[in-house]
């Protein structure tokens, strides 16, 4: 760490949360190779560690006038998407009473833990991805970008995700539904999962 330039994108901070960052990521990515409830379990320790490592970085001014590349392809988002949901079943589903769409809807809206993981799997991707190019004005306003759109919608997503599999977690019920479980051998193959959708 001492040999690290002093900028803001080596501090020990933001080091840490892009760790984090980069464990998630291939965790949701993995995610069909393991038992539901283990990714539950890991699912209620690995995110509030996520949102604790992010909000306490302070935003750097940015530096570039164009937004920063995007790496997270439609393909990747609907691969991690359709793995998270295939896995979850029927407890993917959960109404959110802080929906956006809220104030117009008399009743709470169905959302799914799937899609708002997903989602901060994008921003994750894209952020890793852009720190790893070793620029550090790529680095700082890739950091930059991520800490904004933390703000804007992934954060909420995240806390909001992270109570349904909290509820999951903690039911009666729990660790007493093996027989729909997903193992690793029976991990779907991406290229089956797109072929599944076209015909869809």
């Amino acid at each position: 760490m001492e040999q690290l330039p002093n900028h803001i994108v080596y501090s020990s901070n933001v080091i840490e949360f892009v760790t984090v960052a980069a464990e998630i990521c291939l965790f949701f990515e993995r995610a069909i190779e393991l038992p539901k409830e283990d990714f539950i379990c890991q699912s209620v320790k690995l995110l509030p560690l996520l949102y604790f490592k992010v909000s306490v970085i302070e935003r750097p001014e940015t530096i570039f006038e164009d937004e920063v590349q995007r790496f997270v392809t439609e393909d990747d988002y609907l691969f991690v998407c359709g793995q998270l949901e295939q896995l979850l079943g029927a407890d993917d589903t959960y109404l959110e009473t802080f929906h956006p769409d809220m104030p117009y809807s008399d009743t709470p809206i169905a959302v799914f833990v799937s899609e708002n993981l997903s989602d901060v799997y994008q921003e994750l991707k894209d952020f890793a991805a852009n720190y790893q190019t070793g620029e550090t004005d790529i680095m700082n306003d890739a950091l930059a970008c991520c800490l904004d759109t933390f703000s804007e919608h992934w954060g909420a997503k995240l806390l909001s995700s992270l109570r349904a599999l909290h509820e999951l977690r903690h039911k009666d019920s729990f660790g007493q539904e093996d027989d729909e479980s997903i193992h690793a051998d029976q991990a779907i193959n991406r290229n089956k999962f797109f072929d599944y959708m076209n015909e869809d």
